[in-house]
């Protein structure tokens, strides 16, 4: 367990632009200061509003983003809001810029490090009647020999390289590595599967919604996805979801599945895009799988929990500085960890929806429904389906 209080100050420091709002009390965000996104199609309307504040548009991938002069000293959560129109009822696909963050780190949550295993045989293909595609949206992809020699791979190898220590101070970055890891639970659930990645993290597993935005509308361009996951999300300024990234999300269509993770703030807040009605949201189980582990966020919008305590994958290989403690030498990997997370808990669903689809040439929306069939599995409120192996 770390000082979640420091682990956010440091966030604050590699990230200038980042700031703390809390207009709901005892529910805080974290935003980029003076940015708001819009909808492509809402933005000159959104543009005009705010004139009087504007500094510089910036468009692309189906989104907006609008920055704001910074000795106007605008609230862009107020901003936000109020331009979005009144009540329930928006007008406007508005937001600010909401950091997302990879979990198992999440600053006003449990964190947890990888640690290191000794090597796992690589996931056994199994007869599949047509090929699925599982996109990744996390930190990229570090080569491994579970896939490295794969033409999925090779075709994307340059593009979605992890970075591993982005600050130089010869410690792995908090969530370097993340992606690979998440790519190999895919495999092991679904080891046909074509993994197609795009980085919208960083390797202190932090990102923004704009990216996050821009890669979802590159997969709906590309249109090549059957399965989206996303073990990212963030707490938004009013609880409420982006209307600007579920519009994002709502580009992909029917055809494709989007999985995300709960978050792991231990709460029922909700998280999102994993709270989205369109998405579905994964929190996670303790290693038996038999109920919440202590960590995992959940509610009513959480549609289905899976183990999320020890789980093993494919990691990066990477030596630190610390030295051998007791004959165990604490950060060097070679390949291979187990790590704790609602991260890791969504692609094991992930995983099986597409292994369904590939095996019994369902399309994956037929395939999740079947996966996440409550009269064939057990449910629990606020957890939803439980998924056992």
């Amino acid at each position: 367990m770390f000082d979640q209080q420091a682990r956010l100050e440091r966030l604050l420091a590699r990230h200038r632009d980042a700031v703390v709002v809390e207009p709901l009390q005892g529910r805080p965000a974290l935003v980029r200061k003076d940015q708001v996104l819009v909808a492509a199609e809402d933005a000159a309307a959104a543009e005009d509003l705010v004139r009087r504040w504007y500094a510089s548009r910036q468009d692309g991938h189906g989104v907006t983003r609008l920055r704001l002069r910074a000795p106007a000293r605008v609230d862009v959560c107020e901003l936000a809001a109020q331009l979005s129109g009144d009540g329930r009822h928006r007008k406007l696909s508005i937001s600010p810029n909401h950091l997302v963050h990879g979990q198992p780190l999440w600053w006003s949550g449990p964190a947890d490090l990888p640690r290191a295993a000794t090597a796992m045989p690589m996931p056994e293909p199994r007869p599949a009647r047509r090929e699925v595609t599982v996109a990744v949206l996390d930190t990229g992809l570090d080569p491994h020999p579970w896939y490295e020699g794969t033409e999925w791979f090779a075709a994307q190898r340059s593009e979605v390289a992890e970075v591993l220590d982005a600050d130089l101070d010869f410690e792995l970055d908090a969530q370097a590595g993340h992606g690979t890891f998440v790519a190999g639970v895919v495999l092991r659930h679904a080891p046909s599967a074509r993994i197609r990645a795009r980085r919208v993290i960083g390797g202190d597993g932090v990102g923004d919604e704009l990216d996050v935005i821009r890669a979802l509308h590159w997969l709906a361009v590309w249109g090549g996805a059957d399965v989206v996951n996303m073990s990212l999300g963030c707490y938004t300024f009013d609880d409420r979801p982006s209307p600007v990234l579920a519009r994002a999300l709502a580009m992909l269509g029917r055809r494709t599945v989007v999985v995300a993770c709960a978050g792991n703030g231990a709460s029922d807040r909700p998280f999102w895009p994993a709270a989205l009605k369109s998405v579905v949201g994964v929190a996670a189980l303790d290693a038996r799988a038999e109920d919440r582990a202590w960590f995992s966020n959940y509610g009513w919008w959480v549609d289905a929990s899976t183990a999320g305590v020890d789980v093993a994958s494919c990691f990066v290989r990477f030596d630190g500085p610390r030295g051998r403690v007791n004959g165990i030498d604490p950060d060097r990997f070679t390949g291979y960890a187990t790590w704790s997370g609602t991260s890791f808990a969504a692609p094991a669903i992930a995983g099986r929806i597409a292994s369904l689809a590939a095996t019994e040439d369902l399309p994956v929306a037929a395939a999740a429904d079947k996966v996440l069939d409550p009269a064939a599995s057990p449910t629990r409120p606020d957890l939803g389906v439980i998924i056992r192996s």
